[in-house]
């Protein structure tokens, strides 16, 4: 077995964890506590039944996605906390809701945090051939607050995560198949360049010294200041000449 065969498993399983693990968690601690109420209690388990029905889903859909991982652990653990707490009321036990809050950011950050893991697995260090998984790969763009590039399995996004209610993510992206980058390039940036870029940012982008990565693609030329781009042009060739 290969080394990133063996991280490829360890993320898998802390992803199963966190997709499907919590809720299956959840539902344990629910039945345990239904049985010591009338059969109504045990509408409450819906709850984790729903989230592990939910897990499933989404665990097909984000496997190879790190961006959703620390989103759902996040929420799914904030919602473990909450349900820890609060279903005990309908047994007529009170004294967890007074730990309502500090289980409700517990679980947050437990969730988080088991998502930041698995993500160091995948990543550190960073290998050539991660070029060669279906693994999403993201990259912040220096001084682009809330902006990366994500080197998909077949295409190359530039993303920013909207700030306002009334922004859509689909028009804070641009998507190029890797068939259509014809360059990509690294670059010395002094910082006192003026930098395009092909999509609304959410803040303004500060330009600051340091490498950078010139993509073109369908037409477009851009300039994506970033500190990995070595890192980046490795295995973005890599996935371009599978």
């Amino acid at each position: 077995m290969t080394e990133i065969e063996r991280r490829d498993r360890r993320v898998q399983r802390v992803v199963a964890g966190i997709y499907l693990g919590i809720p299956v968690v959840l539902l344990g601690i629910g039945v345990w506590i239904s049985t010591a109420g009338s059969p109504a209690v045990w509408v409450g388990c819906l709850v984790p039944v729903g989230m592990l029905v939910l897990g499933w889903v989404l665990r097909r859909r984000h496997r190879y996605q790190p961006r959703w991982w620390a989103g759902i652990g996040g929420l799914f653990g904030g919602v473990g906390g909450l349900f820890v707490t609060l279903f005990p009321l309908a047994v007529g036990v009170w004294w967890p809701v007074f730990l309502v809050l500090p289980a409700l950011l517990v679980g947050i950050v437990a969730g988080a945090a088991l998502a930041r893991y698995a993500d160091r697995v995948l990543l550190v260090p960073v290998v050539p051939e991660l070029a060669d998984t279906p693994y999403e790969l993201i990259f912040r763009l220096r001084g682009l607050q809330l902006t990366a590039v994500l080197l998909g399995a077949d295409s190359f996004t530039i993303q920013s995560r909207p700030v306002l209610r009334s922004q859509k993510v689909e028009d804070l992206g641009k998507t190029y198949p890797l068939s259509s980058i014809t360059g990509v390039f690294e670059v010395a940036l002094s910082g006192v360049e003026r930098l395009k870029f092909p999509i609304p940012l959410p803040h303004p982008p500060i330009v600051t010294e340091g490498p950078a990565v010139i993509l073109q693609a369908s037409g477009d030329d851009w300039v994506l200041p970033t500190n990995q781009a070595t890192t980046l042009i490795d295995l973005l060739n890599r996935r371009r000449a599978r």
